[in-house]
């Protein structure tokens, strides 16, 4: 019987974080640490964020991936529910959930990969910059104990504005003496996979043999995609580069007004960060060659911060690769780019130093 009890007890611990030590009274059970049997050997992952509209299709795809061993899913709201329904899923990783501010510092703890969806989504007629005063302060709370319990985990950055949020962590990595600009990445993938897909419509290919590179930052005019270097080599008439460019650029505003109201680009943001999570595991395994787009500290321009194609390893970035070629329209694309995102860039570091 006692046996059984504790089994029946660290099934619970799965779903509730074990410092909670909830005694179920009518069994006479105490929740103890899940042992993990069974887990696979791989690495721990934090989604901050886990039961919003990216969140939660993030946590299930992530619950899938065979790299996972553990997975803690962190919210302000409803993170309980969404842990044990994922929890559910008949794959390897072990899943706890963590609810509120005070059991945030025990999501953190240990973890190698920690992925930040959280705060308030887009609405129609707003931009990015809109969501700046909500989410500025989520991601600098959130960084804050990311500093604290474990900063030298590899932090993937999704809560917009990406071209801020991401200098915000910054600063506050660098107030608390752990600055790695190799571990901070801001997840620009979602506009390499838009314009993969984009692409491969008008050429008539298969997106996933695409490869578009996109670069400068995440909102409006600072995403430029580069299509005189896209793989397979295609070439485009003047009218399908003003086509591409201008719908890759405003791809998030093309579902928001789609979903009038009910949300954003969720479903597509929570693959394109798994496809990143899952490069940047893979690299902290030791793979050679894990080469993406991305959104980091970078000397590619004068700009402190930039996305472009990096090589991912066991530190994070290993490497930041120039912009190769551009032709005339890249050129002028590259100068509006810089001159909006040297506002957001800015933006976020006041907000700190304030």
């Amino acid at each position: 019987m006692l046996q059984s009890n504790l089994r029946i007890a660290r099934i619970a611990a799965h779903i509730n974080p074990p410092n909670l030590q909830m005694v179920e009274e009518d069994l006479g059970l105490e929740r103890v640490n899940c042992r993990a049997k069974g887990a696979s050997s791989g690495f721990k992952v934090a989604i901050l964020g886990a039961a919003g509209g990216i969140g939660q299709p993030l946590a299930m795809l992530m619950k899938m991936n065979p790299l996972v061993s553990l997975l803690h899913l962190y919210d302000v709201v409803n993170a309980p529910g969404v842990t044990a329904d994922i929890s559910h899923m008949d794959t390897s990783a072990v899943v706890r959930g963590f609810l509120g501010q005070q059991q945030l510092e025990d999501a953190l703890i240990g973890m190698d990969l920690v992925i930040i969806p959280a705060g308030v989504p887009r609405k129609p007629g707003m931009t990015r910059d809109d969501l700046f005063n909500i989410n500025a302060g989520i991601v600098k709370t959130l960084c804050e104990a990311i500093a604290k319990c474990c900063p030298k985990a590899i932090v993937n950055i999704i809560s917009n504005p990406v071209n801020s949020t991401v200098p915000i962590a910054a600063e506050v990595f660098k107030k608390s003496g752990v600055f790695d600009p190799k571990r901070v990445l801001g997840v620009t993938m979602l506009d390499v996979v838009r314009a993969n897909t984009f692409v491969a419509e008008i050429m008539g290919l298969d997106p996933r043999e695409v490869d578009v590179p996109v670069v400068g930052g995440h909102a409006g005019v600072t995403i430029l995609p580069l299509l005189s270097q896209v793989k397979p080599s295609c070439s485009f008439t003047q009218k399908e580069i003003d086509y591409l460019t201008d719908r890759i650029q405003n791809g998030g505003t093309e579902v928001v007004e789609a979903k009038a109201g009910a949300g954003s680009a969720t479903l597509s943001m929570a693959y394109a960060a798994v496809k990143f999570a899952d490069a940047c595991l893979q690299a902290l395994r030791g793979d050679p060659a894990v080469v993406h787009c991305a959104y980091v500290a970078s000397e590619v321009t004068e700009l402190p911060f930039f996305a472009s194609k990096v090589r991912l390893g066991r530190n994070g970035v290993e490497e930041i690769y120039p912009l190769g070629p551009l032709n005339e329209y890249e050129r002028a694309g590259l100068e509006k780019a810089k001159k909006e995102l040297a506002g957001s860039i800015q933006k976020g570091v006041s907000f700190v130093k304030k």
